[in-house]
């Protein structure tokens, strides 16, 4: 059984999307698939249409079971989505995992344990990680016979790439099993020029690191998990089934030839090469890119994704820093963003919903009252807007699109609210 763990610490980048549809992908060309998530999120249950009110137990109970004597089987908690295709579901129970096993002998082996059991029922595990290295993350590489790491072909994401294969090298060196890490290009937007020269040079500095197929930008993939449905039900004449088709048959090729590759057997190495290769090629795009950036984000932690590059560079940084913009062109930059910057002393939320007809937001700022916070459409782009004076201090809030809240899918700072739900922060410095 090959287990592959899709992993990447940055929110929104398309890993739960990328672990639905590989699985499904797979299993529908015939193999044996188990799906199993490992964010509390739960979101392979939500993007597979099983009711979270339905789920009694979940991978956590399993994980668990043993540590208390009461152990449960890995097919109790199994949900059928195909014939050959299985979800073990996630729930917010596993936030507590590294509480409960904290005094546990071998915890980080508590999946490997779990998934040794079943490895002849199956031929292909997906493990969908949480986005951030955790006890959860590293129970899930010490599972793992494969890592696929996707990245979105921005900037911003490069970067995140770099520092979280850094993170991961150091996570990794305690592993001592042979790992396979691969670099998925994702959410890949052909139309945009910083997309395909970062695909160029993620290509020319990865090599045989990075994975042939690339994930296209595909409303038909987003239509699809609002549907519950994995593309290949939903719509299986489209370019994002087409895509993860090929990445299937890839992996399985993979398998195939890897006694006639020459692969590096340590995990640890692996990561290191790629993360200093990325710091490499940061310092290459960076002075080309900069004059094209997000206005100063108010922290780190709020990422901004790059969304489209028609702005064209002044002649020197020097001239851009000189020149006071428009209203109108102040903007419009801001509108190729989605997530939160600071600009002179307002704060700037900017996302991406093409078919909503209300973006309103909700937030400890306005008492929790989405009427008095609406954001604004710009143009027929599907981007929406807003701008808030708020003063120093850490702020919660959740965006409410067409009457239902749910969390900023562009900024990976989050926290459980009472209701098991997650809201995402914002400090303000």
């Amino acid at each position: 059984m090959r287990t592959i763990a899709v992993v990447n610490q940055k929110g929104g980048c398309g890993k739960t999307t990328v672990a639905i549809n590989l699985a499904s992908a797979l299993a529908e060309i015939g193999k044996r698939v188990l799906l199993v998530d490992m964010d509390p999120q739960s979101h392979c249950a939500v993007g597979l249409a099983v009711p979270e009110e339905q789920i009694e137990q979940s991978i956590y109970d399993v994980l668990i079971s043993k540590s208390r004597n009461e152990p449960i089987r890995l097919t109790e908690i199994l949900w059928q989505i195909s014939d050959s295709l299985e979800l073990a579901p996630a729930s917010i129970d596993l936030s507590a995992f590294e509480q409960q096993m904290a005094s546990i002998h071998d915890r980080e082996c508590s999946l490997k344990n779990v998934l040794d059991d079943v490895k002849n029922e199956y031929e292909y595990t997906i493990i969908d990680c949480p986005p951030a290295v955790s006890l959860l993350t590293f129970n899930a590489l010490r599972a793992a016979t494969n890592v696929i790491v996707p990245v979105e072909t921005g900037y911003f994401a490069l970067h995140g790439l770099s520092k979280q294969l850094e993170t991961l090298s150091i996570l990794c060196k305690r592993c001592s099993q042979h790992i396979q890490v691969g670099v998925l290009a994702s959410m890949y937007d052909i139309r945009t020029k910083m997309a395909r020269e970062i695909l160029s040079e993620l290509r020319a500095h990865f090599g045989d690191r990075m994975f042939r197929t690339v994930v296209n930008f595909n409303t038909k993939i987003k239509e699809a998990s609002s549907f519950g449905q994995p593309i290949n039900e939903y719509d299986p004449a489209s370019k994002g089934q087409r895509d993860f088709r090929s990445l299937a048959e890839e992996i399985i090729g993979s398998g195939v030839k890897l006694q006639h590759r020459h692969i590096v057997n340590s995990l640890a190495d692996q990561l290191e090469t790629i993360s200093a290769n990325a710091e490499e090629l940061l310092k290459q795009a960076k002075p080309e890119i900069k004059v094209r950036q997000a206005p100063k984000p108010v922290q780190v932690q709020p990422v901004l994704s790059p969304v489209k590059e028609n702005i064209e560079p002044p002649a020197t940084i020097e001239q851009e820093t000189a020149k006071q913009p428009t209203l109108a062109e102040t903007n419009a930059k801001l509108s190729d963003y989605y997530g939160v910057s600071q600009l002179d002393d307002a704060i700037v939320f900017v996302t991406l919903y093409p078919r909503a007809s209300t973006v309103q937001i909700a937030g400890d700022f306005n008492n929790w009252q989405p009427a008095n916070t609406p954001m604004h459409r710009i143009g027929d782009s599907g981007v929406w807007q807003t701008k808030l004076k708020l003063p120093q201090g850490k702020y919660r809030y959740r965006l409410v699109v067409d009457g239902q809240w749910q969390q900023d899918p562009y900024n990976e700072t989050t926290e459980v609210n009472p209701f098991g739900e997650y809201n995402s922060v914002l400090e303000v410095k």
